[in-house]
């Protein structure tokens, strides 16, 4: 079965964030194609698009490579976000299904659980899985686009959040659904601009650390963000 470049695209996206491809390495089409077992073709198209994403940078004579963004870079997505996932909560509460609460509500269930029993393995994907339903009740594509690419962009920069604070952030989350579920815009972007607010100032003050490097190892044990 041929696997599509899009589904490559993905797998080097996913190596890429979690810090499997550390920044700086050098990405050759034949190496890749043979560690996610493909042809070249869809692997030259998948980079192709996460160039154009920001995560791989291309240079003549040398190939690619995974992007190496600078403080700056990194210091405006947050700034971005701050911006973006305040209006993302309130076009979520404006517009979306009950199909989309349904899965939040759920994904809110099991996050407190899995916080409750300290099971830090499940928080990550469940905290992503979480805000890409956000933005997909936005309903509008290109906001969904940006608001999920984003999110990656700040979980391959930054560490998360401790798991320490884990109950507390499903709290949030809570609340948040609560108020996407009445329809209630304003809530909705308060509550996200207060958690972005509480989330944020401690890794702004550590940026110079919290910035992953692009020589050592990274991505051992991370909580979320």
């Amino acid at each position: 079965m041929r696997i599509s470049a899009h589904t490559v695209c993905t797998a080097i996206r996913d190596d890429i964030v979690s810090g499997v491809l550390p920044p700086g390495t050098r990405l050759a089409e034949e190496q890749l194609a043979q560690r996610y077992g493909v042809s070249r073709v869809p692997v030259r198209e998948a980079l192709r698009t996460l160039e154009s994403e920001g995560f791989v940078t291309s240079r003549r004579h040398a190939g690619a490579c995974v992007a190496q963004p600078g403080e700056r870079e990194a210091a405006d997505l947050l700034d971005v976000r701050a911006l973006l996932e305040p209006l993302g909560a309130a076009r979520a509460a404006q517009r979306r299904t009950e199909a989309h609460l349904k899965v939040l509500r759920g994904l809110v269930r099991l996050g407190r659980q899995r916080a409750g029993q300290g099971q830090e393995s499940d928080l990550r994907s469940l905290g992503d899985w979480f805000h890409e339903t956000v933005a997909q009740a936005t309903c509008s594509p290109g906001l969904t686009a940006m608001l999920v690419q984003l999110r990656r962009k700040i979980t391959w920069l930054y560490t998360g959040e401790p798991l320490s604070r884990a109950v507390v952030q499903w709290q949030e989350r809570g609340a948040l659904v609560d108020a996407i579920a009445r329809g209630d815009a304003e809530r909705a972007r308060a509550l996200a601009a207060a958690q972005l607010e509480r989330s944020t100032p401690a890794r702004k003050q550590a940026r110079t650390v919290a910035v992953r490097s692009p020589k050592p190892a990274v991505n051992t044990v991370r909580g979320q963000i």
